[in-house]
């Protein structure tokens, strides 16, 4: 990408020459770097930043840091960065908060990876909040901190500190600046032994040196934000790691270093992600059943690997050995071991061929393992024998508890893997990825290098794409004989933080998702049975002002003469009253310009019943009925129209529904669409009212309005101040009115009235207290906003 700073001569003039010199010197990196959105988005929170005026330091900072943290995980973590600054505007200084800046690219150097470096952040702002004056000390030793500790480790070390100095400045600004010796003690408890970061280059290197292909590591937090604590586990095409590893140690024995560990943890990981599948059959199974069928699966993989690489042999035992020494002698020796022991010898036995046990379900698992023979390969024989073990656990009356009784391998995942299928629903890194793997091609290299013709864009490891149609030999396009509606790219839009005053940059994604088909019939069950209405609606859109000429009459410099008028004139000159100069005739075209989005919240709270005369309904439902009626109308009327809908689980995964577009017809796959709408998750209602604004913005009409319906005020999940989303939403309704675009609201929240007027003004919404009622007000109510 080359954009010119030519073109950006009033940005440098604003920022001052000390901070235009240094973003001139950044420039070819940041355009490189990153996304033209996001370099442009970049050019405004620069702008705004040196608005502030917090001083030239703080935007140097920004602008320095920037390069380094998006070029090691990404464009997304550097407005991760600026929205965390900003937070922390009304409890540091702007050095402080410089230094911030200023250390971000040491904290992703040693974190390596964007959700610890997210929850990295999360903790300077505890920091800042608890203890401000300890934030500066700890910044200027964050290497050597950063450089000893995990994560975790770094997080119980500020801890300690805050409560111990949480009333004595003095003392805390000791502690935070290693310069105690309760500082450095707490420190050395919680060093780790080898961490994640000094040796994940060397374990991509050596699993690529095994399978010849590469793997995806990352490191992840196992004490502060995982669902298996220090266990690693496999989340699609990526292998998790523990942030660091101490050396295994077993008393008797000699200990096993950290670097052995994570070569064995990797390379198992890795051999599930070569030789296993995901269990169709899994939601069949129960917690035993998983145990046991994992157990056999993970020495299944280990086996075909070991046939392999016999180098793996000795690294994998050891730890099996070191495992059962670890055991108490009842467990490890014992007739009636702990079912967690009796796993980790059966582990062990399937291992070593030379080991020793007479446990019956040793025994069994033994030789039944042993009678997989050539079906070694066979991942659904393994699963056979792990279901036959599981009966006889329960046939010999063992006792099992799913929460304690699992393996205790230090190396192996939680076998996730086999029972997790990856959410069919494309989310926003699916969505990435797809945009990201996209690649233009020439119809020659379309022809001649292409590997799989008629891949989806979810199975895909390359998407090609023709910048011309291709045509079949009858005429028509290859897109159209085998193509599937491409999937939308995320869309990336700012939110508005009301105790700052300043808008966070890219803070939400949302994506078009493809709407379920439900049964068309039950949409025209609806205009069925709302037929009276239905001829309600038919006189009131006759009634609407005609399109075509019109002729407007009493004006004084009009297109021709009234004659009657005219007439009326002289007479009153005449008898000598004062005439009406209002003689003259205009022709106008009447037309109803005008392009209408009705966003529809698809919220959780829209499955709630409500009573109606014919029964018990849904809000959905009664949605739904106003839906059709609305589109029924807007049909007749030949306004342009859209229906939409939006749900949210999070600023990073707002979903936005497309049920019928401005050039489509209320055909019959518009109303399976809506007959398939439901209801689910919550109401991040600013990002939906941005894009549907923006998809406003691409229309010629002289009029534009977005109706919204909403059963509740705006809410996430991930926003804990009610106030919060408000005010976004607030923000953008006044955006919209400033490009042209009224916003009216239709609630169905009876507690509306504390809230709706201070979002959407005075006269632009309204609360249906008999909600039973939407299907019958909502068209009317369009049809008595939009009457010329």
């Amino acid at each position: 990408m080359s954009i010119s700073m030519d073109q950006h001569q009033a940005l440098f003039d604003d920022l001052g020459e000390p901070v235009a010199e240094v973003l001139k010197q950044h420039w070819h990196d940041l355009t490189r770097l990153l996304s033209p959105l996001g370099f442009q988005t970049f050019l405004e929170s620069t702008a705004n930043l040196n608005a502030l005026g917090r001083g030239d330091e703080l935007v140097i900072a920004f602008i320095e840091s920037s390069v380094p943290v998006a070029r090691e995980i990404g464009e997304t973590s550097v407005f991760e960065l600026l929205s965390s600054v900003i937070q922390m505007f009304s409890k540091a200084s702007g050095s402080v908060l410089a230094r911030v800046f200023q250390s971000a690219p040491v904290a992703v150097s040693r974190l390596g990876e964007a959700e610890l470096f997210n929850a990295y952040l999360s903790l300077l702002d505890h920091v800042a909040a608890k203890a401000p004056r300890a934030l500066r000390p700890l910044l200027d030793h964050i290497e050597e901190l950063l450089g000893s500790l995990t994560l975790g480790g770094l997080r119980r070390w500020i801890t300690w500190g805050i409560q111990a100095h949480r009333n004595d400045f003095a003392a805390q600004d000791a502690y935070f600046s290693l310069s105690t010796p309760e500082s450095r003690a707490v420190l050395q408890r919680e060093r780790r032994g080898v961490l994640f970061v000094d040796v994940q280059r060397r374990l991509v290197m050596y699993l690529r040196a095994l399978w010849g292909r590469d793997f995806f590591l990352r490191p992840t937090s196992g004490d502060f934000e995982t669902r298996t604590g220090y266990r690693p586990f496999i989340d699609e095409l990526f292998i998790n790691l523990p942030d660091a590893y101490d050396d295994y140690k077993v008393e008797g024995h000699e200990p096993v270093d950290g670097l052995s560990l994570y070569r064995a943890a990797a390379a198992h990981a890795a051999a599930h992600q070569i030789y296993s599948r995901i269990d169709p059959k899994a939601k069949d199974t129960g917690p035993l059943e998983r145990v046991l069928v994992g157990l056999i699966e993970d020495a299944r993989v280990e086996r075909l690997a070991m046939a392999d690489f016999p180098g793996l042999v000795p690294l994998w035992l050891n730890f099996h050995r070191l495992t059962l020494a670890a055991l108490p002698d009842e467990d490890r020796l014992g007739s009636s071991p702990r079912m967690s022991a009796l796993f980790d010898r059966i582990a062990l036995a399937l291992c070593d061929d030379a080991y020793l046990d007479d446990h019956p379900l040793v025994q069994a698992a033994r030789h039944g393992f042993a009678a997989l023979g050539e079906d070694m390969q066979s991942q659904e024989a393994a699963r056979t024998l792990g279901l036959t073990l599981a009966e006889q656990v329960r046939a010999q009356n063992l006792p099992f508890q799913s929460r304690t009784d699992i393996p205790s391998s230090p190396y192996r995942d939680d076998n996730a893997y086999l029972w997790i299928e990856p959410d069919a629903k494309p989310n926003t890194a699916v969505a990435a990825s797809i945009h990201d793997k996209r690649k233009y091609v020439s119809v020659m290299e379309m022809l001649h290098a292409l590997d799989v013709e008629f891949a989806t864009a979810e199975s895909a490891d390359e998407i090609w794409v023709l910048a011309t149609e291709l045509y079949d030999d009858d005429g028509t396009t290859f897109n159209e004989l085998y193509g599937t509606p491409p999937m939308a790219s995320p869309r990336y839009y700012p939110e508005w933080d009301y105790q700052t005053q300043l808008e966070r940059p890219l803070w939400t994604t949302l994506t078009e998702k493809k709407p379920a088909l439900g049964d068309p019939e039950t949409i025209e069950e609806i205009l069925a049975e709302h037929a009276p209405m239905v001829r309600r609606l038919k006189y009131l859109i006759e009634a609407l002002q005609p399109q075509g000429v019109v002729r407007q009459k009493k004006i004084e410099d009009g297109d021709e003469v009234d004659l009657n008028a005219a007439i009326q004139a002289m007479t009153d000159i005449r008898m000598n009253r004062q005439p009406d100069p209002r003689i003259g005739i205009r022709r106008r075209i009447q037309v109803r310009d005008l392009s209408v989005i009705l966003l529809i919240d698809l919220s959780e709270s829209t499955n709630d019943p409500v009573r109606t005369g014919d029964g018990e309904k849904t809000v959905l439902d009664l949605a739904r009925e106003a839906a059709a009626l609305l589109g029924d109308a807007l049909d007749r009327i030949g306004d342009p129209y859209a229906i939409h809908g939006f749900d949210s689980n999070g600023r990073s995964d707002v979903e936005y529904f497309r049920f019928k577009d401005f050039d489509d017809t209320f055909n019959d796959l518009a109303k399976a669409r809506l007959a398939g709408m439901t209801g689910q998750l919550s109401t991040r209602m600013g990002t939906a009212l941005r894009h549907a604004g923006r998809l406003l913005d691409a229309r010629a009409s002289q009029r534009k309005l977005i109706l919204l319906l909403t059963d509740g005020e705006p809410s996430d999940n991930d926003v804990r101040d009610p106030q919060y989303l408000r005010h976004d939403t607030k923000r953008v309704v006044e955006e919209l009115r400033r490009r042209g675009i009224e916003t009216f609201c239709v609630t169905l929240d009876p507690h509306a009235d504390e809230y709706v007027e201070r979002i959407f003004g005075a006269k632009h919404y309204m609360v249906l207290d008999q909600v039973a009622r939407l299907p019958e007000k909502l068209p009317a109510l369009y049809l008595s906003m939009t009457r010329t």
